[in-house]
This record gives C-alpha cells, structure tokens and sequence, in this order.
C-alpha cells in the first residue's frame, strides 16, 4: 500500500471514530433529558393512563416500598392512625384515608391527584411563605385534613408515600401534566354562599352516601376505614385544612361530586350548587387546629376564603367564610395588584 492510500485510509477510520463519539455523546445527552424518546414501545400521550398495582408494581424493594405507600394512603387509619396497635405509629388523628380526597388513590384529576406531583416540588408556599418539599406539603396534609401529626422526614412511611407518588408520575407525558393538576375551576358566584341553599342540595345529591348528619359509611371492613367519608364532627379534617374553605370545597365537589356521576370534565352540579353545598358543609363544627395564627406570615397571600383570621384586610370572618367574595377579590387586586382565584 503506497503512502497516500495509507494515509486515506487513515484519515478515514479517524473520521468513523470522530462521527461514532459524537453520536455517542448526543444520544447521551438527548437520553438523560428525554429518556422517553428511546423506549422501544412510547406510549402515545392520549393512550397514557396512570399506573396500578396490579398490572405495573415493580419487584423486589421498590415494589415493596411502593405497595406501602399504597396501603398507607388507602388504608391510612389501619396503618398509620387510629387503628394501629402500636401508639408510636399513630401519625393520622381521624380515621379518614388519604384517598378519601385524593381519588382513586391519587389518579383521579381533578381531586389533588398525586400523578406528577413530586416533579412540581420543591414548591413556594404562602401557608409557610418559604420553598417547601414535597415532605413538608404530606406532613401539611397529615396535620390538617388527617387532623395528625406529622410524619418523621426519614420515616419508613414518608419514604414510602412518596415512593408511590414518584412511581405514579412515571413517564408522564409532559402534554398530559396539567389535566392532573390541582381541582376543577369554577366561576365565583357574585352572592355569598348560603348553607341553607347548601342544605337542600346536600339532601338531593350527598345525603344517599354521607348520611343525614354527615358522619359517612364504614366499609364491610371498618379496619379499612370509611367508604363514604364523614364530612363534619369530630373524625374529618380539621379548621386548618384546605377543604374547610368554601371556594376549595367547591372546586372539589364540582370535579367530583355526586360520587360516580360527576367528573372534573362532565360535572353533575352547577357552581352555584357546589358553593352553596360547601357552605353547608362547612358550616359544622370540626376539629380545631392549634397554632392556625402562624399560616401565612405574609397576610396578603392568604386565600380569601381561609376562614380563620388573622387577614390582611377590613372584612369580617363572615365574610371570609361565606362571602361575597368579589369585593374580597377587588380590594387586593386594586390596593395590592394581587390575583386572588379563591
């Protein structure tokens, strides 16, 4: 072989090595931002649908992990409240489970699914006025609508919740994330809510499931907790909780309610009904949280419909639970250029 075809031929093998690193590398990079892209079977973002135990819980101790994070927000009374044997594990301080507003174990939108929660974390939030993780944002769940205490950051039980929210939000497509965030929206009626407009709807479309005096039905298996919660009196969500503000309480009830009729895209009620029947709802005594006078340390922030005081305005506690909202609304948008949504 004479020089110049050495040569060449050189010149050309370093050229296949140069070009074969260079794919190497971007199919790296392209990998590590978009893992998705090199499954073999993508699935199409509108055939996606969240994962289940029984057809997609992974072996060994992730599956284990992710099972208990199951069993802890379904079956939460049996393995982290009330029922538990052993008094250290009682964590939940009323025999709701997590599921209970969280739908369909955390999958329903909606109803706060947990689908993709976690890859929204760390999350500024006005209760605390500082970045939270998500950690922070279970525990302010376990204190509140569990009426507990919170769980240890580094507990077996923490690890596992939100194991089992991480496995949920696998390979969530990214065009699919918003439809499982938050609750349903609805439009603030100009009136305030009426608990005695709300009673009538209760009786129509809640009262079937809920019982006349709110106190739901147990399961068969009442170590398992309730079927249908109960929705006021002394074992559901305290006053601290999210759901005891009435525009919340709507939203929910709008997406979700009458149970296996309503959903977020085909709701049954109108928002005047969902608001009026949150009203009612709301209008009961509950658990009372200790120490409520240090959410939201910047008042501004504060829903409009928190209703427990302090606030950063002249509006009566009436007013803040019921309404009208829309004079709440105007006054923070014109003196403080604030949105406030509810």
């Amino acid at each position: 072989m004479n020089t110049g075809k050495a040569v060449g031929l050189i010149s050309w093998i370093l050229s296949l090595i140069v070009a074969a690193v260079l794919v190497l590398v971007i199919s790296t990079i392209v990998y590590l931002r978009k893992p998705e892209i090199f499954y073999a079977k993508a699935v199409e973002a509108n055939r996606w649908q969240p994962k289940t135990l029984e057809k997609d819980l992974p072996e060994g101790r992730k599956g284990r992990l992710i099972k208990f994070g199951y069993l802890l927000t379904s079956e939460s009374a049996k393995w982290m409240g009330p029922m538990v044997k052993n008094p250290d594990m009682r964590f939940s301080g009323n025999n709701l489970a997590c599921k209970n507003c969280h739908l369909d174990v955390g999958t329903r939108p909606g109803s706060a699914s947990w689908v993709g929660v976690v890859d929204r974390f760390p999350q500024f939030r006005g209760r605390e006025n500082k970045m939270g993780t998500i950690e922070e944002r279970v525990n302010g769940c376990m204190e509140r609508s569990m009426n507990g205490s919170a769980l240890p950051v580094e507990s077996h039980q923490m690890r596992a919740i939100v194991a089992y929210m991480e496995w949920l939000g696998e390979d969530l497509p990214e065009e699919r994330e918003k439809e499982f965030k938050g609750f349903g929206k609805i439009k603030i009626p100009e009136t305030a809510a009426s608990p005695v407009l709300g009673k009538a709807v209760y009786e129509t479309e809640c009262q079937l499931c809920h019982g006349e005096n709110g106190q739901g039905i147990w399961l068969t298996d009442s170590t398992k907790g309730y079927l249908y919660p109960p929705l006021w009196g002394k074992d559901t969500y305290n006053h601290g909780a999210g759901m005891h503000r009435v525009l919340t309480a709507a939203q929910f009830i709008k997406g979700n309610m009458p149970w296996g009729q309503a959903t977020v895209e085909n709701p049954k009620l109108t928002d005047e009904e969902s608001y009026h029947v949150a009203a009612y709802i709301n209008s009961f005594e509950r658990p009372m949280k200790e120490n409520t006078d240090d959410d939201f340390p910047d008042r501004k922030l504060k829903p409009v419909s928190t209703p427990y005081g302090p606030w950063e305005d002249h509006f009566s506690a009436e007013e803040h639970k019921y309404g009208p909202f829309g004079p709440m609304v105007d006054f923070y948008q014109s003196k403080y250029s604030m949105t406030k949504t509810k």
